[in-house]
């Protein structure tokens, strides 16, 4: 279990991370989810004790992480993957580090194996890219075989196999029991990812919960119509309060009112349907609704033209 409890840290007049609790509970993979600048890597690294927090606490299996007494066999952490020795090899980087920790050697050939490395465990680490990187990085935080994982941005650089395998490694590891907190930017990944969500925007956290009920919570499922009769249709249900929107000619798009209400009003009234789907909402347009006002780097101008279900929302 990963505890917080008003962290707060600050670089001068950078109020980096504000006064932020909350619990990672085992058996679960929770997704941290941010803009860049929101505080994410930041609470990680006070979690790790690379950063001393301005305030508050954080721990790890009960304590703080410098007071473990066998941290790799604790915790198991990919925070950068580049800070690794480039002369050496992927298997003397893993051996130094089983050595070092009082691991058995042993271990190194099963993280090997278990991230793709064997083939390449020979090879100088200065010759990975970054997917290669990310794997390797993956490894060291599983050679203690430990009970809490923290994994920022595992998913960077790997191509659609390596990503899927993140996927399925964070969900069993999950399931093992263990602690699993991971950071992405890939919301449709971390959709797949995730049971549970903390999302953070400048150095606040914005909400917690269960994936399916931050989504449900912070958007609203569209329904689209499409009807050789739309103008019609569109004055029935503006007799009826319910507000459309048109995004292209012969298409209706509302949110207050659902598909079934809808097809029942234009068979009462002889309007013919050729389309009448509802539009799920996404974790995307949720993050989007929920870090609207928190985003530090903002693209506002761009995503006004992003094609997606959530301009029909706002109609």
């Amino acid at each position: 279990m990963i505890e917080a409890r008003g962290l707060t840290k600050r670089y001068g007049d950078k109020l980096a991370v504000d006064n932020i609790s909350f619990t990672v509970e085992p058996g679960a993979v929770t997704g941290f989810l941010g803009p860049n600048g929101a505080g994410k890597s930041t609470t990680m690294r006070m979690i790790m004790g690379l950063d001393k927090p301005t305030a508050g606490t954080v721990t790890v299996a009960g304590k703080k992480y410098k007071d473990l007494n066998a941290p790799l066999c604790s915790v198991g952490a990919l925070l950068d993957a580049k800070g690794l020795h480039g002369s050496r090899s992927a298997r003397a980087h893993l051996t130094q580090l089983a050595v070092s920790n009082g691991i058995p050697t042993s271990r190194v050939d099963k993280v090997l194996d278990i991230t793709g490395l064997t083939q390449v465990a020979k090879k100088r680490v200065k010759g990975f890219s970054l997917g290669m990187g990310q794997r390797l990085g993956m490894a060291a935080a599983l050679l203690g075989d430990p009970d809490i994982l923290i994994f920022d941005e595992p998913i960077n650089g790997l191509d659609p196999e390596g990503v899927i395998w993140v996927r399925q490694t964070c969900r069993a590891l999950a399931a093992e029991g263990r602690t699993v907190f991971i950071s992405s930017h890939l919301m449709s990944e971390m959709s797949q990812t995730a049971d549970r969500l903390i999302v953070i925007g400048r150095g606040r956290i914005l909400t917690t919960g269960p994936v399916s009920e931050i989504i449900a919570s912070a958007t609203t499922d569209t329904v689209r119509v499409a009807s050789p009769q739309a103008t019609d249709l569109a004055a029935l249900l503006a007799s009826q309060g319910i507000t459309v929107a048109t995004p292209e000619p012969g298409v209706l798009t509302l949110t207050e009112a659902p598909a079934a209400r809808i097809g029942e009003l234009a068979a009462a009234h002889g309007i013919t349907l050729h389309e009448l789907t509802t539009i799920k909402a996404s974790l995307e347009d949720a993050y989007l609704e929920l870090t609207g006002g928190a985003t530090e780097y903002s693209t506002a101008p761009a995503q006004a033209n992003r094609p997606s279900t959530r301009g029909a929302h706002r109609a």
